[in-house]
């Protein structure tokens, strides 16, 4: 059977072990692997695996010995208990002797987990579970993950009490990070508020959160539009020691500058006009851009974003020009610019 997203995401929290077995296959191998994860801890525990009651086939060895599948499943454990048979990374090879798993399978053996990569409808493994009355197929996409999956995972690491404008941070963080870094950052939320009784909060959220080349050029643009030309060319020796080029940091400025001029000239409000940007401005950054647009005005904005895409052009241009130090230039200009 399929299961579509929301059905998938119940699954896998509480798996029913009188399941013959799930195939999650996807595109994505790291959240491949956390759902598989969490499939597997759901129903053989933390104690599981050092109980022996998890068996871990790789595909290349089903391979060579078809027969390690059945005797996974079939086998009887030491400790009492849920077991699972896990054949990790499958393709469309291994489809007959899995078939072959599945039909063997009885009430009591251990259930069937497989993972494999992006499957087409044709997939001969995918039409597998997919036909199979007791077993079931999940597929996993690279989206962001959504608010309750995001809930589900803050209740898993036991924080329960988070503030809107917190949880607003959390899921911009869900679309910025991989999903291994986000659930990271949440494992470090939890500890950062350990035996704290307070709610969590946006700083709390920020002191956990990853420094990401990203968050470096918001820094530097925060610097230009607010006026601090003393500590532009620290932030971009910053910025260029991580690779960064100027061309891309000349694309931010001007996204930002726009954006900052879409708020200013919102008749309703910087942030008003902010709520309407595209790309949406994230949840941690609208109270200071709204600051930053009312600061500069309209006018200002408007010279800023000429000079912006003057210096773009010089840095595309076929002759060869210095483009870090043209960039430096450019942004001690429109820091100082706000200051006149």
């Amino acid at each position: 059977m399929k299961l579509n997203a929301r059905d998938a995401r119940v699954f896998f929290a509480k798996p029913d072990p009188r399941r013959t077995g799930l195939l999650i296959y996807g595109p994505d191998a790291m959240r491949i692997a956390l759902r598989r994860q969490d499939v597997i801890s759901a129903l053989i525990g933390e104690a599981g695996e050092e109980e022996m009651r998890l068996t871990r086939i790789p595909a290349s060895e089903l391979r060579k010995d078809p027969v390690l599948l059945a005797d996974a499943i079939k086998a009887q454990g030491f400790f009492p208990g849920h077991r699972v048979a896990f054949v990790e990374d499958a393709g469309d090879g291994l489809a007959k002797t899995i078939q072959a798993a599945l039909e063997d399978w009885q009430e009591g053996d251990a259930t069937l987990v497989v993972t494999a990569g992006q499957l087409t409808p044709r997939s001969a493994l995918r039409k597998l579970f997919e036909g199979h009355k007791n077993a079931f197929a999940a597929a996993i996409y690279a989206d962001p993950p959504g608010r309750d999956e995001i809930q589900d995972t803050l209740t898993k690491a036991g924080l329960k009490d988070v503030t809107a404008d917190a949880m607003g941070d959390l899921l911009d963080l869900g679309r910025a990070l991989d999903p291994g870094d986000f659930r990271q950052t949440v494992e470090k939320l939890s500890l950062f508020k350990y035996r704290d009784a307070e709610p969590v909060t946006p700083e709390d959220v920020a002191a956990c959160a990853p420094l990401t080349s990203e968050a470096i050029i918001d820094d530097a643009l925060d610097i230009v539009a607010e006026g601090r030309s003393a500590e532009v060319g620290p932030i971009l020796t910053k910025l260029e020691g991580q690779g960064i080029q100027a061309v891309r940091l000349c694309i931010g400025a001007t996204q930002h500058f726009r954006k900052l001029h879409t708020a200013a000239s919102d008749p309703k409000g910087p942030e008003a006009g902010l709520a309407r940007a595209r790309p949406p401005v994230p949840f941690m950054r609208k109270d200071r851009m709204a600051r930053q647009a009312r600061a500069w005005g309209v006018r200002k904005l408007e010279d800023a974003l000429h000079l912006l895409t003057d210096t773009d052009l010089q840095l595309r241009s076929s002759q060869p020009v210095p483009q870090m130090a043209l960039m430096e230039r450019a942004m001690i200009r429109l820091s100082m610019m706000n200051r006149q």
